[in-house]
């Protein structure tokens, strides 16, 4: 049995209408719906939130649906990238901040530079977030 068959099952269950558990579970009845005919799979968070809804465990959801599980995998994988790239964005605003410091006792052209290049800094992370959201959020509508 897929995903989609034990969500609507568990659902049909518990005596819950798709617009009640959707707004348990804080997505749209459509998005709820497009899980339970098999149009998209819910992420790992999602999951939880309807394990516990349900009063279900994960493995009772997830065994036997190879889709699902790569699914998972494949979310994972995706959050250890995420963590590392915050994790390397951080060292290097460290590094940067200890060294425009350094500038500032010191005095050094370098403290110059960082204020020079701060603004373009901001627009880049800016730029960059705007590009990540509009990602997000045109990913999710696929999913819809």
């Amino acid at each position: 049995m897929e995903i989609s068959e034990r969500l609507k099952q568990a659902r049909t269950v518990s005596g819950m209408t798709q617009e009640q558990v959707a707004e348990n579970i804080m997505v749209s009845r459509v998005t709820l719906s497009h899980w339970e005919n098999g149009k998209t799979l819910p992420d790992i968070a999602s999951l939880i939130s309807l394990s516990d809804l349900y009063q279900i465990s994960l493995d009772e959801l997830l065994k036997g649906d190879p889709k699902m599980t790569e699914k998972v995998k494949k979310d994972a994988n995706d959050l250890k990238s995420n963590k590392r790239l915050i994790l390397i964005t951080a060292i290097f605003c460290i590094v940067v901040m200890a060294a425009y410091i350094a500038s500032m006792i010191v005095g050094g052209e370098f403290k110059d530079f960082c204020q020079a290049a701060t603004p373009w800094l901001l627009m880049g992370i800016g730029v960059a977030a705007v590009i990540t959201y509009s990602a997000q959020k045109e990913e999710t509508h696929k999913k819809d």
